[in-house]
């Protein structure tokens, strides 16, 4: 660790506030063509925990959805510092490619409670509307009525419910239609800083940027 990574860190441990327990990062498909990429994102997951992270999600977006089991595949020999599900479009004969009825058949109800979470081409549009889909059809089935439908019962049908405390987003000041739902009141943050470029000092600067902000929820 350099000079400057050790001065953030010890700004980071000497913080009064609380570290965000639940980081999001978002990538690109493009983001993991560059050389050491994977090696880049083994490294940030670690950041993350060592920082004082207790869950991490990863969103990859894709632009072309062919590639995505070839980055499922990749993404499940990833090194982590801890246990991690990797959810992506299935094929071969399986549910529509990108839908979160793909996904879901493609883990388990223990796969969302896994500390670290990767999401390949699975965008929050169509996860909420799947959400929706399967509130209608349980209404249809007269297990639930429509006047009884509130935010618990959409939360309850995404694919990993729990809100991110931080989404950090490197080289570009947009989303790309991850987490919808979750992030509505989560801390953004948006680096400059292009992903094959994202070091330890990057992460620092986020948590940091995080700690100083003082959370509304909304309000």
């Amino acid at each position: 660790m350099g000079l400057y990574d050790a001065y953030l860190a010890t700004r980071h441990r000497l913080h009064d506030a609380e570290p965000p327990a639940h980081v999001a990062l978002v990538v690109t498909e493009r983001d993991l063509l560059a050389d050491g990429a994977f090696d880049t994102l083994s490294s940030a997951i670690g950041w993350a925990f060592e920082y004082g992270a207790e869950r991490v999600t990863v969103s990859v977006s894709v632009l072309d959805r062919a590639v995505a089991p070839t980055l499922v595949r990749e993404l499940r020999r990833l090194d982590t510092p801890t246990e991690t599900v990797v959810r992506g479009p299935e094929v071969d004969g399986g549910p529509e490619q990108g839908s979160p009825d793909a996904a879901t058949e493609a883990g388990t109800a223990a796969d969302a409670d896994a500390p670290v979470r990767i999401l390949v081409g699975l965008g929050g549009k169509a996860e909420f509307a799947g959400a929706v889909r399967e509130l209608a059809s349980d209404v249809a089935a007269g297990e639930i009525t429509p006047e009884a439908i509130d935010e618990t019962d959409v939360a309850e049908r995404l694919l990993f419910p729990e809100e991110p405390d931080l989404v950090i987003k490197t080289g570009a000041e947009r989303l790309s239609d991850f987490a919808i739902w979750q992030s509505v009141y989560a801390e953004l943050y948006f680096t400059d800083v292009n992903w094959r470029d994202f070091r330890r000092r990057e992460y620092l600067r986020a948590v940091l940027d995080f700690q100083d902000r003082q959370r509304r929820f909304g309000r």
